[in-house]
C-alpha cells in the first residue's frame, strides 16, 4: 500500500512538473509583459534588467489610451467578433450536423484544409473584391473575411459531436414523425450543446487575436485591437512600456473569458473526443 501512494505521489509530482515546463515559457513571457507594462521607459532599458518594478506606474496605460482611440477600436473588435462568431455558428452548426448525419468525409477534409490554408491565400482575392465593392475601410469585409476563420473551427468541432451522439434519439424523433430539421433542432443541438459552447469560444478567441484581415481591410476608424497594437510601434523607437500595455489590453479579454469558461471548455472537448455506440 505504501509503495503504491509513493507510486501516485511520484506519478503526480511528475505530471505537474510536466504541465510547469510545458507552460513555463508562455508564462515568464506574460509575466514580463506585465513586468514593462508596469515600469517606466528608463527603468525598462535598465541592465541588468528588473523583473519587480519599484514602484509600479499605470502611466503606460494612460499613454496608450490617450495616444489611441482604444474605445473605439475595442467597439470595433467587440462588433467583428461577435458578428463573425454569431455567423459561424448560424451556419456551422447545421454544416457540421448535415457532414456528420451523411458521413461526408471528402466535406470534412475540404473544412480541414479550409481551416489549415493560411489566411494570406485569402486576402488578397477578398481585397480585390471589397474594393471593386466600395467596402474597404469598413467593419463588413473584415466580418466576413473572419469566417474564413470562424467557420471551419465551428463545423470540425461540430461534427465531433454529432458524430458522437446515440443516433437511437433521432431515430426514435423521425419514427414518431418529426422532420429532419425538428430532430436537428429538438434533439441533437441540445445534446451538442456542450460543443456548441466550445465552438463559441474558439471561434470568438480566433476572430478576437486576428491580425492580418485588419490590417489590409481596415481603415483609421474601423482598426480592430490588434491592428491598434501594431501602430503603438514608431520607426523612432520601441516604447516598450506603451507596447507591453496594450497588448494586454488586447490579451485581457480573451484570457478572462478562457479563465472564466474553462470547465466549460474542458468538459465540452472531452465529451467531443468520447463517441457514442
Amino acid at each position: 500500500m505504501r509503495s503504491y501512494r509513493l507510486r501516485r505521489i511520484a506519478g503526480r509530482f511528475g505530471l505537474y512538473l510536466s504541465v510547469l515546463a510545458l507552460i513555463s515559457p508562455a508564462l515568464l513571457v506574460f509575466l514580463w509583459m506585465i513586468s514593462l507594462s508596469l515600469k517606466t521607459e528608463i527603468d525598462n532599458m535598465d541592465y541588468p534588467p528588473v523583473f519587480i518594478p519599484h514602484p509600479p506606474t499605470l502611466d503606460n496605460f494612460a499613454q496608450v489610451f490617450a495616444r489611441n482611440d482604444f474605445l473605439t477600436y475595442t467597439k470595433n473588435s467587440v462588433i467583428v467578433s461577435f458578428s463573425a462568431t454569431a455567423l459561424a455558428l448560424l451556419v456551422g452548426v447545421p454544416a457540421g450536423y448535415g457532414i456528420a448525419k451523411a458521413r461526408a468525409t471528402r466535406a470534412a477534409m475540404l473544412i480541414l484544409i479550409a481551416r489549415m490554408t493560411p489566411g494570406l491565400s485569402y486576402l488578397i482575392p477578398l481585397f480585390l473584391l471589397f474594393q471593386w465593392l466600395s467596402l474597404t475601410g469598413t467593419l463588413v469585409p473584415i466580418v466576413i473575411t473572419h469566417l474564413v476563420i470562424t467557420v471551419p473551427i465551428v463545423v470540425w468541432v461540430m461534427i465531433g459531436f454529432f458524430e458522437g451522439l446515440p443516433a437511437e434519439l433521432e431515430e426514435a424523433a423521425l419514427t414518431d414523425g418529426a422532420t429532419i430539421w425538428q430532430a436537428f433542432r429538438h434533439v441533437a443541438l441540445p445534446l451538442a450543446r456542450p460543443g456548441v459552447t466550445v465552438a463559441l469560444i474558439l471561434s470568438f478567441i480566433f476572430s478576437w487575436n486576428n491580425f492580418i484581415f485588419a490590417v489590409v481591410l481596415a481603415g483609421r476608424e474601423t482598426r480592430t485591437l490588434p491592428v491598434a497594437v501594431y501602430n503603438v510601434l514608431t520607426f523612432e523607437q520601441i516604447s516598450w512600456g506603451p507596447l507591453a500595455a496594450a497588448a494586454l489590453c488586447v490579451t485581457a479579454p480573451v484570457l478572462l473569458l478562457t479563465l472564466v469558461m474553462q470547465k466549460e471548455i474542458v468538459a465540452g472537448l472531452t465529451a467531443g473526443g468520447v463517441k457514442g455506440g
